[in-house]
């Protein structure tokens, strides 16, 4: 890109983030529009959606399947998030990296301490091939209440010793690093995750909500870096409180979310990519449509 084309692309971009302050008055079709220009021009990151269409965890996954998406969603992040490192999961970073794709790898911890260890073998392994540009050790484990925080401290002791070139967080709820110091001090980065849908929160104060929650757990990493690893808002399904889910407060929440980041300088991985059916088992009807495209890889705005 000449220096010409990078500065019209920063006043382009720029132009886009102003819109932040009347997104509310726009049509349909100029939500939909402006959608397409943030999408196209790029964000920070996707978390990755390994489950096709009848698929579920437990299944083995083919890098092919891998592949395609990875191939799709290089074209609009430059990172990508994963929350596993079994049944396939383990492949998706270095198929990402063979797309020029930054990575953040994920072991999934629960209350059963073999699979566990599985799990950080598994992280260990794609870490000390240089798959792994940042490396989360559980995701929501204190949350969920599946692991004595004593143990999961263990854990990522553990991984920071063995692999003492990478920065090491831990994933959860943003106000989890307030309530748990001393995981905060162990982090070299802070995960949280931000989900005004989740607390109920009206589409019309979510960006401002999230806004809150990041800098809340930003305030508890006393100046670490700080990763919003999860945020998104439904396309479809049941509402909550006064959050509703709807195809336009999808997009619009997207354009809000990765706009502020822009201008914030915040990191985030846009939860999700694709659309998972699975996911209705845990969370209900609005459980499977979070995603930018739809399960079988279509854009679905």
């Amino acid at each position: 890109m000449s220096y010409r084309e990078e500065t019209f692309m920063k006043f382009k971009r720029s132009e886009l983030i102003s819109k932040l302050n009347y997104i509310e008055e726009l049509s349909a079709d100029e939500v939909k529009n402006l959608f397409h220009e943030v999408l196209n021009g790029g964000i920070h990151g996707f978390c990755f959606s390994l489950y096709e269409e009848g698929q579920k965890p437990g299944d083995i996954i083919p890098k092919a399947q891998i592949e395609k998406r990875i191939k799709i969603l290089s074209k609009y992040s430059n990172w990508v998030r994963t929350f596993s490192c079994t049944e396939g999961n383990e492949l998706i970073a270095e198929v990402a990296k063979e797309y020029g794709m930054k990575t953040m790898v994920g072991a999934w911890l629960g209350d059963d301490p073999e699979k566990n260890e599985i799990e950080i073998q598994g992280l260990l392994e794609v870490a000390k091939k240089g798959h792994a540009d940042i490396i989360a050790v559980g995701n929501e484990v204190l949350y969920r209440n599946d692991l004595p925080k004593e143990e999961l401290i263990e854990h990522i002791k553990r991984v920071k010793n063995e692999v003492p070139d990478i920065p090491v967080g831990y994933v959860d709820a943003y106000y989890e690093f307030s309530v748990h110091p001393d995981i905060s001090d162990l982090c070299d980065v802070i995960l949280c995750n931000c989900y005004p849908y989740w607390e109920g929160t009206h589409f019309n104060d979510s960006l401002q909500h999230m806004r809150q929650m990041y800098y809340q757990a930003k305030a508890a990493g006393n100046g670490k870096r700080a990763i919003i690893t999860e945020t998104g808002w439904p396309s479809q399904g049941e509402g909550l409180g006064g959050a509703q889910p709807s195809r336009e407060n999808a997009m619009k929440y997207f354009i809000n979310a990765n706009l502020w980041a822009e201008d914030e300088d915040v990191e985030i991985m846009y939860f999700s990519s694709f659309d998972e059916a699975w996911k209705v088992g845990d969370e209900g009807e609005v459980g499977a449509y979070w995603g930018i495209w739809d399960s079988n890889n279509n854009l679905k705005f």
